[in-house]
């Protein structure tokens, strides 16, 4: 008989996007975890999560993807979500220079109610909307790289949810950002001799995390979850 190795767990990381309401927030996690643009949908109210499985550096992981609410009436509703967060995604759309603006509000919003250090925390700026004609752009490369450094995020991309461009390689980063500081933070520990857990053989990252897990890669809205009508989606 011949033995069956039993498959590698997961590791599940949970990853939140903030950024302001019509930046495309939906329209990124359904285009990556389902293939699917609705130009059409609505603004999400509170906070909805679908996973999705990927690999990346031949490491196996389950990302549970939150999608927040971007206006500020929802901020009570979407709050208590950010902990236990692995990474942040910080959103804008390039043809909205006020999205741009309000990066800072996000992270600063995510760190108040999020305690960790930022400068040893994954954040990823992903632009929005690049498919969008070259006239409408009111934010360039150079500006948010600028952004970038000054606080002192070193993860940007620019994606289009209507035609998939760099939306895969956003979370692939993502990830690789993840795993980039979690190593640093082994190392540091190791040079002060303090024992490391490796986080890579475990799916259980979060205990109270599990429950959130459903079967079949997606995930159930919180009682949280409505939607209302609008123009365009998140």
């Amino acid at each position: 008989m011949t033995n069956m190795r039993p498959p590698s767990k997961n590791i599940l990381l949970k990853v939140v996007i903030l950024g302001d309401g019509n930046v495309g927030k939906s329209c990124l996690m359904n285009r990556f975890v389902s293939n699917y643009f609705d130009a059409n949908s609505f603004h999400t109210i509170g906070v909805e999560f679908l996973n999705k499985d990927i690999q990346v550096d031949q490491e196996r992981y389950t990302l549970q993807i939150w999608d927040t609410a971007g206006q500020e009436r929802f901020r009570a509703l979407r709050t208590p979500f950010y902990r236990g967060t692995d990474i942040c995604l910080l959103t804008y759309a390039i043809n909205d220079r006020l999205s741009f603006r309000a990066l800072a509000n996000w992270r600063d919003e995510f760190l108040r109610y999020y305690d960790v250090n930022p400068e040893h925390f994954p954040f990823v700026v992903v632009g929005t909307k690049n498919d969008l004609p070259a006239a409408q752009r009111e934010v360039t490369v150079e500006e948010v790289t600028q952004w970038c450094k000054e606080h002192h995020i070193t993860a940007h991309i620019e994606t289009s949810a209507k035609t998939s461009e760099n939306v895969a390689t956003a979370f692939a980063l993502a990830v690789q950002q993840w795993r980039k500081l979690e190593r640093s933070t082994e190392r540091e520990l190791r040079a002060q001799g303090h024992d490391t857990i490796d986080l890579t053989k475990s799916v259980n990252l979060n205990a109270n995390r599990n429950r959130f897990c459903c079967a079949g890669g997606i995930g159930r809205p919180t009682a949280a979850t409505m939607q209302d009508d609008d123009d365009y989606p998140n």
